[in-house]
């Protein structure tokens, strides 16, 4: 299956990069149809025109973002710093959101 997915300059760029082996969302709807071996197309805000293709290699559950970062690197995420990820991940996402659906750790592949 392919799915396609809107990305800030940064973590497009590091994924674009090779730098960032891991993407965080919420675990909704949309992301519960994500499979193994699924290929995420990652369109770059705001003009959404420059794309990257990536295949999923690893699904990781969680119950919190915090707990998520807490078990691997910041540079999995593509960071230096995984409180300022934690701060930046609450300013699209609500706490009540994450409680609500859980959130996923998508392991990504450049293809």
């Amino acid at each position: 299956m392919i799915q396609e997915l809107k990305l800030q300059p940064e973590p497009f760029d590091a994924i674009k990069a090779g730098t960032k082996k891991i993407e965080c969302r919420l675990f909704d709807e949309k992301r519960q149809q994500i499979n193994l071996g699924d290929t995420l197309v990652f369109k770059r805000l705001p003009e959404l025109e420059e794309t990257i293709s990536a295949r999923v290699v690893g699904l990781l559950r969680y119950e919190t973002f915090p707990a998520l970062f807490a078990d691997f690197s910041a540079e999995d995420f593509g960071v230096e710093d995984k409180l300022k990820l934690q701060e930046l991940i609450y300013t699209f996402y609500t706490k009540e959101d994450e409680a609500k659906h859980g959130v996923l750790g998508i392991r990504i592949e450049l293809v």
